[in-house]
């Protein structure tokens, strides 16, 4: 439902501008599940590693969340979305390289699935 409701809710919005809106009310829901949950820690201690891979690893979802919502504002909410789960395939192949990960063949074959559902609607036009 993600897709469906960022699509209606960048109508004759800059793409940008909602990323941050949906960014900041994530921020806030986020925030305040962790403090309810009782779960806030101070941020501050964690090690620098952590901190280090963390930046990163916001960095690349806003850009995934700026180039996602601006592909959702110029095209179909069901093509854009399944060539966004193209994500699933490189995280498995990444996962191998740099994590040592081994998905077991069953894994392997839902991947290549996956994939091939992405080829497949990227050149049905």
């Amino acid at each position: 439902m993600t897709a469906i409701f960022a699509k209606i809710g960048i109508r004759g919005v800059d793409s940008d501008l909602a990323t941050l809106i949906r960014t900041s009310i994530i921020l806030v829901a986020l925030a305040a599940f962790v403090w309810f949950t009782g779960k806030w820690s101070n941020p501050l201690a964690l090690p620098r590693h952590t901190w280090i891979f963390l930046t990163l690893s916001g960095l690349a979802t806003g850009a995934s969340w700026v180039c996602y919502f601006r592909a959702l504002q110029i095209g179909d909410a069901s093509k854009v979305a399944p060539v966004d789960k193209f994500s699933l395939v490189l995280v498995a192949i990444f996962a191998v390289i740099f994590l040592g990960e081994r998905p077991a063949l069953a894994e392997w074959a839902g991947i290549a699935l996956v994939a091939a559902g992405v080829l497949v609607l990227a050149i049905v036009r």
